[in-house]
């Protein structure tokens, strides 16, 4: 077996990350969680590299969420300067690059032949898969950190003011318009909806979870998941700063920050079990079990029919871990030095470690079963091959 064994960790650069977590606060705080140091363990696999790429920049200073995606067997990735490009995921080879010349902010989503990505300077685009060219642009209300999420005919686009636009998925062009109430200080991003053909799921700063009708964007339902109590406006944050996660009977599960994990009938609202939970990554259901990853970085799984505890996993806390993706039986996760973690779903185990690059990885690895694609926050997309 081979024995994966940790070094030093240099650990400055958490109170930075601290800092950038909070979108309006002025004063430095001390991080909240102390990085573990990463400790030895047996491993049952090996992450093996078959080849790298570089994506212009990276994620930028103010390290915006610009996750690749994977459609047809291409990564499309972007820079925060507006490089996009195409990459071949079996071998790495670039099909085109294009500058887009305007400063992307959002993570990618690819579907029926286009990439949609979100700006600084509150436009989306539409971008041909084929050659890069740009198809359409349309304004909306503010900067886009959130991925654009398609139906068949709409793109959902939600804004960091907390509006929520839904466009023609051909032309651009706005078919309606759904405002909220954001509270004065927030975390630094917000929910991604999640969109099917008749409604949209979406969470808010706030604390509610709405869901809206997208013939009209009229609200059919809305629930609060958390409600903020502390004396201190950063304790009474209650941000939904992941995507609902909809399952094909369904359910829902929805993570707040200061909040709790909630399970709810999709179609009526009501709550099916709920825990105190605090999390603002996106969780990843694999058959009965949801996995997550809260605020001190802790990796659970929870009995999705239930909401009981299967196992937890505090080995990571305080190394700021993405959102977890799955492949090959495993959870994958990054952290901010740069490691890339597999962790078994079965039993919370650790099966394989290695480090990509010391810029840190900040958005969820893309995966394919067997195979990672990761893209670190200084621009370096790196293809993993989970070998045994």
């Amino acid at each position: 077996m081979k024995t994966t064994l940790a070094r030093k960790t240099t650990l400055a650069l958490v109170a930075t990350l601290t800092l950038g977590l909070l979108a309006g606060c002025a004063n430095r705080s001390e991080p909240r969680y102390t990085p573990k140091e990463l400790q030895r363990f047996e491993a049952r696999a090996e992450l093996r590299s078959d080849w790298r790429q570089r994506v212009g920049q990276g994620l930028g200073r103010a390290v915006y969420p610009i996750s690749p995606t994977l459609d047809g067997g291409v990564i499309y990735a972007a820079d925060e300067r507006g490089r996009l490009m195409a990459v071949a995921a079996d071998s790495g080879e670039r099909r085109w690059q294009t500058d887009l010349e305007v400063g992307v902010s959002s993570g990618l989503t690819a579907a029926a032949g286009q990439i949609y990505l979100g700006t600084r300077n509150g436009e989306v685009l539409a971008v041909s898969q084929a050659d890069g060219e740009v198809t359409w642009r349309s304004r909306v209300a503010s900067e886009v950190l959130a991925a654009p999420q398609p139906n068949q005919q709409l793109l959902v686009v939600q804004s960091v003011d907390g509006t929520v636009t839904a466009l023609d998925r051909r032309t651009g062009q706005e078919r309606w318009v759904y405002n909220t109430t954001e509270p004065a200080l927030t975390l630094r991003g917000t929910g991604t909806p999640s969109v099917i053909d008749p409604v949209t799921f979406v969470g808010f700063a706030n604390g509610r979870l709405t869901t809206l009708d997208n013939r009209s964007g009229q609200p059919l339902w809305e629930r609060r998941i958390a409600v903020p109590r502390g004396r201190s406006e950063i304790d009474r944050m209650v941000d939904l700063g992941g995507q609902p996660v909809l399952t094909p009977d369904g359910q829902l599960f929805v993570s707040s920050y200061n909040g709790r994990l909630t399970a709810l009938d999709a179609t009526s609202g009501e709550t099916l079990w709920e825990r105190d939970h605090s999390s603002y990554q996106t969780p990843v259901l694999v058959g009965d079990r949801l996995f997550t990853v809260n605020e001190a970085s802790h990796v659970t799984a929870f009995d999705a029919r239930t909401g009981e505890e299967v196992w937890r996993n505090r080995d990571l806390e305080g190394r700021w871990l993405t959102s977890p993706a799955f492949a090959d039986g495993n959870l994958v996760v990054g952290d901010f030095e740069g490691y890339i973690h597999l962790i078994d779903i079965q039993n919370g185990r650790f099966t394989a470690r290695t480090r990509v690059d010391s810029s840190g990885i900040s958005v969820r690895p893309v995966t394919d079963f067997r195979r990672l694609y990761v893209l670190t926050n200084n621009g370096r997309l790196e293809a993993l091959e989970i070998t045994r």
